[in-house]
């Protein structure tokens, strides 16, 4: 199976890789950078959903032109707080400015939580996968990872809010601090299990 996975974020494709080898899945990909494409997408949708089906699309186009027909994958996520009410969601990445540092982030995260008692500092994890098949049938998925926002963060680096959050089941201790086979049960694992569940039934 051969895939174009809409990143050019080596360390996500290796991931990616990564997760289909384990599971026996002989997966080929090719990154933004691999088919040529370096426009700039606008993410201007106001859910995961929407913000992953614009990349998605416009990845398609550029292979359209280019005669490329592969299959084509986008995911868009975030961290949505229940007492924020749902934010940062969609700009998870830009929640302190277009070029917030991780430090930056997760101190306005806090300050804007500095009130509210540990059992309604829930959150989740959201990751959605969009994947244009060769005919151009759409499929959606979307994993969620739930858990709690901490009062003072981790060990810094990672993933921008791997920190601050809490998952559950894991005893108190950060995403930041699980170990690589914890990590196979997020968000956006999961959200690939389920792509690929529907890619054999498709493919």
């Amino acid at each position: 199976m051969k895939l174009i996975f809409g990143t050019a974020n080596k360390g996500k494709i290796n991931q990616v890789k990564s997760f289909f080898k384990d599971r026996g899945v002989n997966l080929e990909i090719d990154s933004l950078e691999d088919i040529g494409f370096c426009q700039e997408i606008i993410e201007e949708g106001e859910t995961f959903e929407e913000n992953s089906m614009i990349k998605a699309k416009a990845i398609r186009k550029f292979c359209e032109e280019k005669q490329i027909n592969e299959i084509i994958v986008t995911d868009d996520s975030g961290l949505c707080v229940d007492c924020l009410n749902g934010q940062p969601g969609v700009k998870s990445a830009r929640y302190a400015g277009e070029h917030g540092t991780q430090e930056e982030i997760l101190k306005k995260l806090l300050n804007n939580m500095k009130d509210v008692p540990e059992e309604k500092r829930t959150a989740k994890f959201v990751c959605v996968l969009t994947a244009i098949l060769k005919n151009g049938e759409l499929l959606v998925v979307r994993g969620e990872t739930k858990g709690k926002i901490a009062k003072e963060p981790k060990q810094m680096g990672g993933l921008t809010y791997s920190p601050v959050f809490l998952p559950d089941g894991f005893g108190g201790r950060a995403l930041c601090e699980l170990s690589s086979e914890e990590l196979s049960v997020t968000h956006r694992e999961k959200a690939f299990l389920q792509l690929l569940e529907e890619l054999k039934n498709k493919c």
